[in-house]
């Protein structure tokens, strides 16, 4: 009996279980049937609608611009005026502070020279002489490349070590990678924080640091360059690395990073000073760095943790001839020499830009390469190698990178406030050269009535040496007339 009545208990709880989870199901569909329609008729938010959906309108297409030329081709035969040439010769050598220490060369778009002066006779050139580093760079260089910073990992926990590892770029910037600029182009803030983020996967939160600043070799400084970098203001050593080019600005220095015109003091440890900045921005991201970095050679085996990426060669090349960087001048003359097998060092990369000029049919006749920017004392060379160096910038060639680099007189570049007739501005591209008994200039020229054509001028010791500037202004102006 006791069985029986436990039996029709245990059925009565099972239907009552099934009962209320009927009814609860039923109450949830009902929920949803109900929110679906509420969603549909637009009462409650959701995705769905009876209402008519809104086709996008679009306005009518515009009409395409046909296709058109922008500039016809250069005109490479078009002769060029030779008793107008000289005309504008004769005023120059007419001038009073001149002197009687220069040389001119006009040349046309096929090289031929059309009227001169002293052509042959050796001059200082001043820094014209990094066109010839520059031609001779660009056409055997990848300048489409980039100069790469790493930081490399050796070992770990507390004995673990950072390698800062620079390829030359010597326009880093000090906080973040600045895709805007060519100088700051790759930061040591981002190197930085990437290498941090590395390093905390690795649990890794403290580390000792040393850079290597191995890429070239001793001596940095061209023999004779002392002379004419009085306070270490115009060159610094080539290095591995630096920040903005070893620059010490001060605080109140406001600057666009591609376009300045002071000479704030050079850095004379531009490598160690960059690796300090690393460690300063490592702190920054929670790394302690142990003591202060050290010069250290990258162990072999070792693969970068975070790396960043340099302007292109091209960039870092236009940078360094419209700011006449001498440092970075010489840095390209290395490159080259290391690329092209000859000695890692400053009478190297002279002897790797004159071979260059030589395969490429450039006079050298009277060459003579203190260094590779123009800076160093004893440097010579004539007005004639100067000009066939911009006759080759008038070519399609593999140096364009060197071409478009040049300044523009009334534009861009050293020679921005050099010229004297605005109507021909933008026909003129040309490299300025200024030591204290030294003014030059070479470029070349689109001129007004169409053609081409190259020049190149060299004063040394003038009577006066601003006066003899502004005759070199009026010079160039003059040429695109012809």
């Amino acid at each position: 009996m006791g069985a029986r009545v436990e039996l029709r208990r245990q059925q009565r709880t099972q239907t009552s279980r099934l009962l209320r989870i009927a009814i609860s199901s039923a109450v949830t569909m009902l929920l949803v049937i109900g929110y679906a329609i509420g969603d549909m008729t637009d009462v409650l938010p959701g995705v769905l609608t009876l209402s008519d959906v809104a086709n996008p309108s679009y306005a009518s297409p515009q009409s395409a611009r046909a296709a058109s030329v922008l500039t016809g081709k250069a005109d490479r035969t078009r002769a060029i005026d030779a008793t107008a040439a000289q005309q504008l010769i004769d005023a120059f050598a007419a001038d009073p502070s001149v002197g009687t220490d220069f040389s001119i060369v006009i040349a046309d778009a096929k090289g031929t020279v059309v009227a001169s002066h002293e052509p042959q006779a050796q001059r200082e050139p001043a820094s014209t002489m990094k066109t010839l580093t520059a031609l001779a760079a660009s056409s055997v260089l990848d300048m489409g490349s980039t100069l790469e910073t790493g930081a490399y990992l050796e070992g770990s926990g507390q004995s673990a070590t950072v390698y800062l590892k620079g390829s030359g770029d010597m326009l880093l910037g000090s906080g973040q990678s600045d895709p805007n600029h060519v100088n700051g182009r790759a930061g040591l803030g981002t190197l930085a924080s990437d290498t941090a983020a590395a390093l905390n996967q690795r649990g890794i939160t403290s580390v000792t640091l040393k850079y290597d600043d191995t890429v070239f070799a001793d001596p940095r400084y061209p023999a004779t360059i002392a002379k004419n970098n009085p306070g270490n203001m115009y060159y610094t050593a080539v290095s591995s690395m630096a920040v903005d080019g070893g620059r010490q600005w001060t605080a109140d220095d406001k600057h666009d990073p591609d376009l300045f015109t002071s000479y704030p003091l050079l850095s004379m440890t531009p490598a160690a000073d960059a690796a300090s900045t690393f460690a300063q921005r490592l702190t920054q991201y929670g790394i302690t760095v142990n003591g202060s970095p050290s010069a250290q050679r990258v162990p072999q085996g070792l693969s970068p943790i975070a790396t960043v990426q340099s302007a292109t060669l091209a960039e870092i090349m236009a940078f360094t001839l419209r700011h006449s960087d001498n440092t970075l001048a010489e840095e390209f003359g290395r490159l080259l020499a290391n690329a092209t097998g000859n000695e890692n060092s400053p009478t190297g990369a002279t002897t790797a830009v004159k071979q260059e000029l030589d395969k490429l049919g450039v006079s050298t006749n009277g060459l003579v390469m203190a260094d590779c920017s123009g800076l160093s004392d004893g440097s010579r060379l004539t007005a004639t190698t100067l000009a066939e160096v911009q006759e080759r910038n008038v070519k399609i060639g593999a140096a364009v990178a060197q071409a478009e680099g040049l300044s523009i007189p009334g534009l861009v570049g050293t020679a921005k406030t050099r010229l004297t007739d605005q109507s021909v501005a933008g026909q003129l591209r040309v490299k300025t050269g200024s030591l204290a008994q030294v003014t030059s200039m070479t470029g070349n020229v689109s001129r007004t009535k169409g053609g081409l054509l190259s020049f190149a001028v060299i004063v040394n010791n003038p009577t006066n040496l601003y006066s003899a500037r502004i005759a070199i202004n009026t010079f160039m102006s003059s040429l695109a007339g012809l």
